[in-house]
């Protein structure tokens, strides 16, 4: 087993020592890096949108995301490219194209998707709910 594919702790674990607080050596919250990545309006369902493909053309992932504009799909790409969870090929073909893919590190993170599915699905009528009583 690599050093990447090393499960820090169990679930049991976990939830022990989390009543303690839980920092990675050099002392950090181990859950910010992702939070950190993932912020703002669009990373995360973009994120959720590249599960679906093997890879995906920025048109595709605009008719996905309704209401995302060219300028912020480009930015989200771009970040999420920088902090290496998608990879940018592009094809010098005719027409030229781009095409966009989960890098190992992103598709580390499909469990993270699949735990978070499980949860919206469990919660989704109670949180619905509490938005129209606003």
């Amino acid at each position: 087993m690599s050093a990447r594919q090393k499960e820090y702790m169990s679930y049991e674990e976990y939830l022990t020592k989390i009543k303690d607080g839980i920092v990675t050596e050099n002392g950090h919250c181990p859950v910010t890096p992702l939070l950190v990545m993932l912020q703002g309006r669009w990373k995360s369902q973009l994120m959720y949108e590249m599960c679906i493909y093997e890879s995906v053309r920025f048109e595709q992932l605009k008719k996905d995301l309704p209401g995302i504009t060219n300028t912020m799909l480009t930015k989200s790409l771009r970040e999420l490219e920088e902090d290496g969870l998608v990879h940018r090929e592009q094809f010098n073909e005719i027409p030229p194209h781009v095409e966009y893919s989960l890098t190992e590190m992103g598709r580390d993170l499909l469990p993270v998707f699949y735990a978070i599915m499980n949860w919206g699905f469990k919660y989704e009528k109670e949180i619905f709910e509490a938005k129209e009583d606003k």
